[in-house]
C-alpha cells in the first residue's frame, strides 16, 4: 500500500493547525520539565569550571612572583659576599697605606659596602617577607582549588546521572518537536515561537478553562469563546497575547460544576404572584 503523502501546512485546516500547535507546545513543555530537572547543575558547573581556571591561573602567577623573589634573594646574598669581599680587600689595603689621602678613600669604600651590605640585608628581610606572605597565598588557593574540584566532580556525577537518565527521552521528544513543526505554516509557528519566548511558563497556546484564558485567567467574552470553539480561525488572548483552543480539541476533559439556582425570597415570590 502506497504510503500517503505529507500534507503541506498551508493545506491544514484551522482545526488541525490548531490542534498541532497543541502537540508541539505539549511536547515542548515536557522537554522543558526535564530542563528544570537538571535545575541550577549546569549554570553551577559552568561557575565551578570558571573558579577553577581563575584560582589555577591566580596560583600560577603567584607562583612565578615566588620564584622571582627568591632569585632576588640569591642574587642580594651574592651583592653581599662580593661586599663583604670589597670590605675585607680594602682593610687590607689601609695597611700598607703611604699617606691620609689614601686612608680615607679606603674608608669610605669600606663604608659605602658595608652600608650596601645593610641595604642588601634590608632588601632579603622584605624579599622575604614578602615571599612568605605569597607563599601562604599559594597555600590557601591551592586548598581552595583542590576543594571547588571535590565539588566540581560531584556536580559533574550528578549533571551526568540526570542528563543519562533522560537523554534518550529529550532527543525523542525534541525529534517529534522537529517533526510536529514541519506540519505547521512558518508564519503561524514564528507567533506561537514569539509568544512562548514572552511567557513566563513557556506557554505560547493554552485552552480555556471555566470562560477564562489558561494563560492569564482573564475573563473571555460569550461571543469569543463561540469563536474559539467553532475552530474557524485562530484566536489570540486580548490580555496575554496566548492562542486560545477549546479543551476538547486539547483534549482535556474539565470538571463542571453544577449551578446551584437561587431560591426565590419572599418579595419575589409577591412580585411574581403579583405577575
Amino acid at each position: 500500500m502506497a504510503k500517503e503523502a505529507k500534507k503541506d501546512p498551508q493545506e491544514l485546516t484551522v482545526e488541525q493547525k490548531l490542534k498541532t500547535l497543541y502537540q508541539l507546545q505539549t511536547t515542548l513543555s515536557k522537554i522543558d520539565e526535564i530542563k528544570t530537572l537538571r535545575g541550577e547543575l549546569p549554570l553551577e558547573v559552568q561557575d565551578l569550571e570558571d573558579e577553577i581556571a581563575g584560582l589555577s591561573t591566580r596560583i600560577e602567577r603567584i607562583k612565578s612572583e615566588v620564584a622571582e623573589l627568591k632569585t632576588s634573594i640569591a642574587g642580594k646574598k651574592v651583592e653581599i659576599e662580593a661586599a663583604k669581599a670589597s670590605v675585607a680587600k680594602y682593610k687590607d689595603q689601609q695597611e700598607n697605606v703611604r699617606n691620609n689621602r689614601e686612608y680615607d678613600f679606603l674608608s669610605k669604600e669600606i663604608e659605602f659596602q658595608t652600608l650596601e651590605i645593610e641595604l642588601c640585608e634590608k632588601r632579603i628581610r622584605e624579599f622575604t617577607a614578602q615571599e612568605q606572605e605569597r607563599s601562604e597565598e599559594v597555600a590557601k588557593s591551592t586548598a581552595a582549588l583542590e576543594e571547588r574540584e571535590k565539588d566540581l566532580e560531584v556536580k559533574k556525577n550528578e549533571l551526568d546521572e540526570i542528563v543519562s537518565e533522560t537523554k534518550q527521552e529529550e532527543e525523542r521528544l525534541r525529534e517529534k518537536s522537529k517533526d510536529l513543526e514541519t506540519k505547521i505554516e512558518p508564519r503561524l509557528l514564528q507567533s506561537f515561537k514569539r509568544i512562548r519566548k514572552n511567557s513566563r511558563n513557556g506557554l505560547g497556546i493554552v485552552y480555556v478553562q471555566r470562560d477564562a484564558c489558561g494563560g492569564c485567567f482573564n475573563k473571555i467574552p460569550p461571543q469569543r469563546q463561540l469563536d474559539i470553539r467553532s475552530r474557524k480561525k485562530v484566536i489570540v488572548c486580548e490580555y496575554c497575547g496566548r492562542i486560545m483552543i477549546d479543551p476538547e480539541l486539547a483534549g482535556v476533559t474539565l470538571e463542571h460544576k453544577e449551578e446551584v439556582k437561587e431560591k426565590p425570597t419572599r418579595s419575589r415570590r409577591k412580585a411574581a404572584e403579583a405577575e
